[in-house]
């Protein structure tokens, strides 16, 4: 952690010798109308974004904390999917206990919200079930703090906005063949062609299949990704465009749940890497379905409106193998069975229409910004399980042997959840510009959230409206140099359910943070540091599963994290390319005691690619990724001691390295190694159940540009 902080400091008091080099960003790189895109350059780094306010502001023009994953970098360490992208993101935590679902979380508190291009409601139930291919996204924007400007419901933590890939108005193609460790085959390609001679009118398609095997026991995914979008130009300010995404995720071998890790006396269970309890015929089928549409107009003398439509089709079919209990030490006893089958459908539309630009008050220059959005979804799981299958017991000494047999599933399965969620919302955003040097952002949006329906026979139900403003202020200490500061609040309804059955109240929180940030080389450089205060009311925490219904169980608590950020992204001198950042927090209860302490409370990140003066033909990177300790208390006592059981994961860091070198100026060659050091560790610790992750592996990849 020492060289994090030292590479951070570094970074905020010494400003590089040349601030107006040359932005290497061609202006064809930029898409008229619709914005900017990444993709074309080596650069880590964007002008601007909107994801935090919908107005394009640079990264240190926005009183919040902003990190981007270029195209560049998702190509250079080969973060083919959102798991390994996040995992490099500054203050961002991937806690993925199962093999096929995932929580994410920021500043302690988790990540509910994934956006595409701006738009998006919240995941059902708070986690991300199946995997996603980056293949389709020109960059990924990160907002940490309460989005609760332009995604009003969400926790206090960050959104996550991806940003899709637009056409060219002239031809490009690529396409890449990869070969790894664990016989992992991957294969992409993406096109863009012009429709019309002056490319007024053009479309893109990209496609990517990945089947690959896992260093667990039987264990294997196959993922195909497909997209096409069209764009046209109405008029030389107006763009329309439309497309579709289509994404298949299935996996064979896959745990529901994860490994139990202790005995009932406390101590833990040492099992293998590779160890998995889950019988090939358990997977998980998710297929995803994305129709989308927008239409982008500039007014002229800077303003902008944008309206956009998606359309979600989420659809599942899983067979899963679930196992409860801790098993005694002494016989091995202990460990029973949970198998289910179950189908899902997600239906969700969400509209979102904007419009922003500059207005001139007393001879000076603000910007404007008044929005409104609508989502509507609706959740049925049906479900089925055999009742011979459950409850058998499983001792320790076969548990890994993946040979329980294939349960007869009653057909026609029963539905048990059917739930129908809607979000009304107005928002806006007033940028001030009293000074040169004062920027004052005043806005606020108003949201009527609504939810009916039931979940395993049980109502479910919220009504309810809130008024969320947002204050930020940038000030700027030096033609480098600005101080900043926000307030956002948040409001969450929740749909999960306490051990009575009862469905948890929303969450209400806020977020205020203030620090330094920096731009220089004409803003392809920049870093921050900042102190932040998260707090969040009655956040739903596992507390258990229930076999009667088959399902997690909930608490509610009250928690506040403080802690400091700092962060630097971009190119800091020619040929280096870098994203770094260090996390430190503490997490407290209302009587100050440590709660949430299944979240890593320091978290470095630092991603690294060099490119020799003379030799442009080489690239070579690494990526170090390093969380803290941290434990989770499951609430039972050692049978042998009587004293609260506790299980620990240590402070880890990981290394990866990477070597790229250009054949021709259209071939390509890389090689990536991951877990260099052969780290063990477990990968989340959110319930008493987890795995280990990924031993050390490579990838060679081949790729071709035209």
């Amino acid at each position: 952690m020492t060289a994090f902080i030292a590479l951070m400091a570094a970074s905020m008091v010494a400003a590089p010798a040349n601030d107006t080099a040359a932005d290497p960003q061609r202006s064809s790189d930029d898409i008229i109308v619709t914005g900017q895109r990444s993709e074309g350059t080596d650069s880590y780094g964007v002008k601007t974004q909107r994801t935090a306010t919908r107005l394009p502001l640079s990264q240190r023009e926005t009183p919040q904390s902003v990190s981007v994953v270029t195209r560049a970098q998702i190509e250079d360490f080969q973060l083919n999917d959102v798991n390994a992208l996040l995992a490099t993101v500054p203050g961002v935590n991937v806690l993925a206990g199962e093999t096929d679902r995932v929580y994410y979380s920021a500043r302690g508190f988790d990540i509910q919200t994934f956006q595409i291009d701006g738009i998006g409601l919240p995941f059902s139930f708070g986690i991300q079930t199946g995997s996603i291919d980056t293949a389709i996204y020109d960059r990924v924007e990160v907002v940490r703090g309460a989005p609760g400007l332009l995604s009003p419901t969400g926790n206090p933590s960050a959104v996550i906005n991806f940003i899709r890939k637009r056409p060219y108005r002239e031809l490009h193609a690529t396409a890449s063949a990869q070969y790894g460790s664990f016989d992992n085959k991957r294969i992409d390609a993406d096109v863009s062609v012009p429709l019309t001679a002056d490319g007024s009118i053009r479309a893109r398609a990209v496609g990517a299949l990945l089947d690959t095997d896992s260093y667990l026991d039987r264990y294997s995914l196959r993922r195909w990704t497909g997209y096409g979008i069209v764009e046209a130009d109405l008029g030389p300010n107006t763009v329309v465009s439309a497309g579709y995404g289509h994404q298949d995720h299935q996996s064979r071998g896959a745990m529901w749940g994860a490994i139990p890790l202790y005995y009932t006396d406390g101590s833990r269970i040492d099992f293998a890497r590779s160890a998995n309890y889950a019988p090939r015929w358990s997977g998980w089928n998710v297929i995803d379905r994305q129709i989308f549409g927008d239409l982008t107009h500039d007014f002229g003398n800077g303003w902008t409106g944008k309206i956009s439509a998606l359309r979600k089709a989420t659809s599942e079919n899983d067979q899963l193998f679930y196992v409860y209990g801790n098993p005694d030490r002494a016989t091995g006893l202990g460990i029973q069975t949970y198998p289910g089958a179950f189908s899902g459908e997600t239906r969700n539309l969400t509209l979102d229409a904007y419009i922003g630009g500059p207005v001139t008050i007393g001879g000076r220059k603000h910007d404007v910004m008044v929005g409104v959005m609508r989502g509507a979804e609706r959740y049925r799981q049906y479900s089925s399980y055999d009742n011979s299958a459950i409850g058998v017991s499983l001792p320790l000494d076969s548990l890994f042997d993946g040979t329980f047999p294939a349960p007869t599933f009653p057909t026609p399965y029963t539905l048990s959840l059917d739930v129908h969620t809607q979000r009304e919302t107005v928002y806006g955003l007033v940028r001030l510009n009293p000074a040169d040097p004062l920027k004052v952002m005043l806005g606020a949006s108003y949201t009527h959230a609504s939810n009916s329906g039931y979940s395993y026979d049980v109502p479910t139900s919220f009504d309810a409206k809130r008024f969320l403003p947002f204050v930020g202020a940038t000030l700027d200490l030096s033609p480098t140099i600005s101080a900043y500061a926000s307030y956002a609040t948040i409001f969450n309804p929740q749909s999960e359910f306490d051990a009575n059955n009862r469905q948890l109240a929303p969450i209400t929180g806020d977020n205020i943070e203030a620090g330094l940030k920096g731009a220089w080389f004409n803003g392809l450089l920049n870093a921050s540091a900042a102190l932040f205060q998260a707090r969040q009311n009655n956040t739903a925490e596992s507390a258990g599963f229930d076999t009667t219904l088959g399902r997690t169980i909930y608490r509610g608590i009250d928690a506040r994290s403080q802690g400091v950020e700092l962060e630097v992204s971009g190119q800091p001198t020619t040929g280096v390319q870098v994203t770094s950042g260090v996390t430190l927090m503490r997490i407290r209860g209302d009587d100050t005691t440590a709660v949430r302490t299944f979240v890593p409370r320091s978290t470095g990140r630092l991603n690294l690619t060099y490119t020799p003066q003379g030799l442009a033909a080489l690239k070579l990177g690494a990526s170090l990724q390093y969380q803290g300790r941290f434990y989770f208390e499951p609430g039972t006592l050692s049978t042998t001691t009587g004293q609260p059981i506790r299980i620990t994961q240590g402070s880890v860091a990981t290394l990866g390295l990477l070597a790229r070198y250009a054949l021709t100026d259209r071939i390509a060659v890389s090689a990536n190694l991951q877990n260099v050091t052969n780290a063990k560790y477990l990968t989340a610790l959110t319930f008493d159940q987890s795995r280990y992750a990924a031993p050390r592996s490579i990838l060679g990849t081949i790729s071709v540009r035209y």
